[in-house]
């Protein structure tokens, strides 16, 4: 999803105004020139965002510039496979999102191994998806949602951004606990997805906070629930999906990764300059602008929550019999 020009400028030039920190005494020289961040996505998004904050963190923190380089196409398989290919030498670093353990099985031509080729350095931020509906859908409860699917089958249509997004699977997951039989609408960007589902043309969808918070307060949408585990501060009376589907959980989420090979002291420094950031009011206020929560973890638990989320996603594209386009 793009984010109008006027929104990014504002959430990238905050990044531009934290508050400048010292660099900190370390005993590993590093770093000592530019480090690129790796983007697999056109400016203006999530991951765009995400890498840019972080960024002007870590440029602050080290006193040495971390730039952001979008390298789009092929759903951040393009990004990734630069990132495999270099130097793993710490100046070369990877946004990861979700897409990196839906592609992991979506695509079957690969010429990487996400999990055995990349190293997690540290998670940023998680972004829950929100369960959204016309307001002319009679629906005014996941329960209600579901009774009335089931007395339309193959009625209603779902919108997802492109084969193998989160908003996507988000909903092959809700239609595959639930038994529901619904139509998937495809779009080429969440902005026509979301266009349509205003104008009754789709009935439902699956997308992050960040997209449909403005519509939902405006009364343009109905949230039904969001797909986090908890419920959003940003929406504290709207129920989680989980509460009426057990075990449901769907959002997206942001870290950082490196070339396998990256020296075990350069992933440990690089770890504690990002959960450093991510307790700073500063980048917290950043993230709920994108209705987010900072993810501070260390690389082994950044790693299990890819490796689970690859098992996870692995399992919906299989039973829905996805394929990449």
């Amino acid at each position: 999803m793009k984010l109008p020009r006027r929104r990014f400028v504002h959430l990238a030039a905050g990044a531009a105004v934290l508050t400048a920190v010292p660099r900190p005494s370390l005993a590993l020289d590093y770093p000592t020139r530019p480090v690129r961040i790796v983007v697999g996505f056109a400016p203006g998004g999530p991951n765009d965002i995400c890498a840019r904050l972080m960024g002007q963190w870590l440029s602050e923190w080290f006193g040495q510039q971390f730039v952001v380089e979008n390298r789009p196409g092929g759903g951040g398989n393009l990004a990734t496979g630069d990132v495999v290919r270099a130097a793993p030498d710490g100046y070369t670093l990877l946004l990861i999102a979700p897409p990196a353990a839906i592609n992991a099985t979506l695509y079957n031509n690969l010429d990487f191994n996400f999990i055995r080729d990349i190293a997690p350095v540290a998670g940023i931020a998680r972004v829950p998806e929100v369960m959204v509906v016309n307001p002319a859908v009679p629906a005014k409860s996941v329960p209600e949602f579901i009774s009335y699917a089931k007395a339309n089958p193959g009625k209603i249509n779902f919108a997802s951004a492109g084969t193998g997004t989160i908003p996507h699977v988000a909903g092959e997951l809700f239609k595959f606990m639930t038994g529901l039989d619904l139509l998937r609408v495809t779009y080429r960007g969440g902005g026509p997805a979301l266009a349509d589902l205003l104008g009754g043309q789709v009935q439902v969808m699956f997308e992050t906070t960040l997209a449909t918070l403005p519509y939902i307060r405006a009364g343009t949408l109905r949230a039904l629930a969001v797909a986090s585990t908890r419920r959003s501060p940003l929406l504290p009376n709207i129920p989680t999906v989980a509460e009426f589907v057990p075990g449901y959980e769907a959002a997206a989420w942001y870290g950082l990764g490196a070339p396998k090979a990256t020296s075990a002291e350069i992933v440990e420094t690089l770890n504690g300059a990002i959960n450093r950031g991510l307790a700073e009011p500063q980048i917290r206020d950043r993230l709920a602008d994108l209705g987010g929560d900072p993810m501070p973890m260390m690389p082994g638990e950044f790693g299990r929550l890819i490796a689970d989320e690859t098992e996870k996603w692995g399992k919906v594209i299989r039973a829905a019999g996805i394929k990449a386009e």
